[in-house]
């Protein structure tokens, strides 16, 4: 898979992640993150650590739920199960960059 699929679809797991809240709601989330952080849509591949972070920003102690929402998406479509450590908050650009690494490894 080239790495602008994989960007494509990460895009993808991102949308659907922020549907879960509602249409409205993703709108204007990524208009805010777009607008208040300087990061566009299209971007948000490129700039995992600034997503992540306006997620937070954004959601405070409620952003690591809307990560593994985008997370299984994303795991989902590579037909991979997301796993979560115990009582570990899943880092999102790190989970991000396992999944590249085993995918354009051959190891998915």
């Amino acid at each position: 898979m080239p790495p602008k699929n994989f960007q494509k679809t990460f895009l993808e797991a991102v949308e659907e992640g922020l549907s879960t809240l509602g249409d409205s709601p993703k709108q204007a989330i990524l208009f805010h993150i777009e607008n208040t952080f300087k990061i566009k849509r299209e971007e948000i591949p490129k700039n995992l650590t600034e997503f992540q972070k306006a997620l937070e920003k954004i959601f405070g102690p409620r952003a690591p739920y809307l990560e593994r929402l985008i997370l299984k998406r994303l795991y989902n479509k590579f037909h991979l199960e997301f796993e979560e450590l115990d009582n570990q908050q899943p880092n999102l650009a790190n989970c991000v960059e396992n999944l590249k690494r085993r995918i354009f490894s051959g190891d998915a």
